[in-house]
């Protein structure tokens, strides 16, 4: 029976199992001395007994996730993952299942279904990687899940291991605020960022403070790319019925690099709903991109409205600052002696990204430990040469507002000032453009190297000098020009 029928009248339930109650084969104690693998044991053939008249949808979604907790005084106790499963058991299989149970247990009067006691977060790793107990007293669970709802999530990932400066500050208060509060702050939270700039560690961290605060909240992690083929996997086996009912029942649902669903209609379509459906009910969405919403090109108007109802937060690059602070945190994780001058080298050197910053220092950490030699600038240098120059071939803003301003005969100050007259504005125009293609940085990040300017400014000078490439030839021979002057 498909789960498109698993709504349809089921016969009298009495009439149905007549004669069941006579079947009684090896029924269990009710009263005591049984053990917990006899009831396991017997709560199988139930299980499988009920199968054959529910057909495989409807079991596989509601009747394989419950849990045999315990049988006393003829009440059967079952538990269930969520309290949407709790209610649709109870009522619609509850007495199926009490009559089954008599038939195999023994003596069963009713059968109870309750909410699990909440389930602790598998690490996947070996037991040496989880950390200790951190800052705020909180040490990283041991156990095992019942569902996959948060497979991927990384220990280590928690706000006491999340190194905090001025590009990030707001990004991290509102990721706080937001997953410790007890009623829903900002819905959704938006947080946004280039690659390797802590996005998913503040995913991570506000998981990990639900749990550790509100244990008994449901909270499902997972990304847009698995979102997508869950989605892609119910429609094949005609199953969005329980998919729905999956993702509309969480507590917190937290989808990381949704930009991934752009120009995917049909996923789009999905996620608004779901998204729509948690936000109307009190629950709490949290979001990650690498653009605001507004900028999420290939994602449909009214979906990009939605996500930006609530507090949107950008993470901006890390500054010297504190891209040397992560340098020095890490090492004194990972307790090994590295000189000052060689973080303070690496902070100035690597200024791309947090991720490869950290994989730059895990290179030279496990080389100093292999070859037992001193770490000096020379050496590091040496060994991180690649990385070096992949890094020096990074595009900053100065050098587009200083090439584009030569290009054009104006002064680098016109690229900041608030002149408006054709001969400044275009230039700048295809500096913000030449900005937005060459380097990582996002809108407003953009406009806040060229004087302040609003997102919106930045969002418009792109789009007309677009537009120019492919009319006006001159434009694009300009563009052509300095993009190879500026990749030289």
């Amino acid at each position: 029976m498909s789960a498109d029928h698993e709504n349809e009248a089921v016969p009298n339930v009495m009439t149905y199992f007549a004669g069941v109650e006579q079947r009684v084969q090896d029924p269990v104690d009710p009263e005591g001395g049984t053990s917990m693998a006899d009831l396991e044991n017997v709560w199988g053939r139930v299980t499988e007994r009920l199968r054959h008249d529910i057909g495989d949808a409807a079991w596989r979604n509601w009747i394989k996730p419950l849990r045999v907790s315990r049988l006393q005084d003829g009440t059967l106790t079952l538990e269930a993952g969520s309290s949407l499963a709790r209610d649709r058991v109870s009522s619609q299989y509850a007495d199926r299942l009490r009559v089954i149970s008599a038939a195999e247990y023994g003596i069963v009067k009713q059968v109870e279904v309750k909410l699990a006691a909440p389930t602790i977060i598998e690490n996947r790793g070996n037991d040496s990687d989880r950390p200790a107990a951190d800052a705020d007293g909180y040490k990283a669970p041991h156990g095992t899940v019942s569902h996959d709802l948060t497979a991927g999530l990384d220990p280590r990932y928690t706000f006491a291991n999340f190194v905090v400066g001025k590009p990030n500050e707001l990004a991290f208060a509102v990721a706080r605020r937001t997953a410790e509060s007890e009623r829903v702050s900002f819905n959704p939270l938006f947080l946004y960022g280039g690659v390797g700039l802590g996005k998913t560690h503040l995913m991570h961290a506000i998981a990990w403070q639900i749990w550790r605060q509100s244990p008994g909240r449901k909270v499902m992690y997972l990304s847009a790319e698995k979102f997508m083929y869950r989605f892609v996997r119910a429609l094949r086996f005609r199953d969005t019925m329980s998919f729905k009912e999956q993702f509309r029942s969480v507590d917190v649902l937290m989808i990381d690099d949704v930009q991934f669903i752009s120009g995917k209609e049909s996923t789009q379509d999905e996620f608004f709903h779901t998204f729509n459906a948690l936000v109307e009910g009190g629950r709490q969405v949290i979001v990650s991109a690498d653009k605001s919403p507004t900028d999420l090109e290939g994602m449909e108007e009214r979906l990009r409205s939605r996500l930006g109802w609530g507090m949107v937060a950008d993470i901006h690059p890390a500054d010297y600052e504190l891209r040397l602070g992560i340098l020095q945190a890490k090492a004194e994780q990972m307790q090994v002696r590295i000189p000052d001058k060689v973080l303070e080298f690496l902070a100035h050197r690597i200024a791309s990204n947090v991720r490869e910053l950290e994989g730059a220092l895990n290179r030279i950490a496990a080389h100093a430990m292999l070859i037992g030699r001193e770490i000096t600038i020379e050496s590091a240098a040496d060994l991180l040469s690649d990385l070096l120059r992949a890094s020096s071939r990074q595009i900053s803003i100065d050098a587009i507002q200083n090439r584009v301003a030569s290009h054009y005969g104006v002064r680098v100050a016109e690229m900041f000032s608030p002149r408006r007259a054709r001969n400044i504005a275009r230039p700048r125009q295809v500096a913000m453009f030449l900005a937005k293609n060459l380097t990582s940085l996002s809108y407003p990040e953009i406009g806040r190297q060229f004087g302040g300017r609003d997102h919106t400014t930045v969002m418009h000078a792109v789009r007309t000098i677009e537009g120019l490439v492919n009319s006006d030839h001159a434009v694009a021979e300009d563009v052509q020009l300095l993009k190879s002057l500026l990749s030289a």
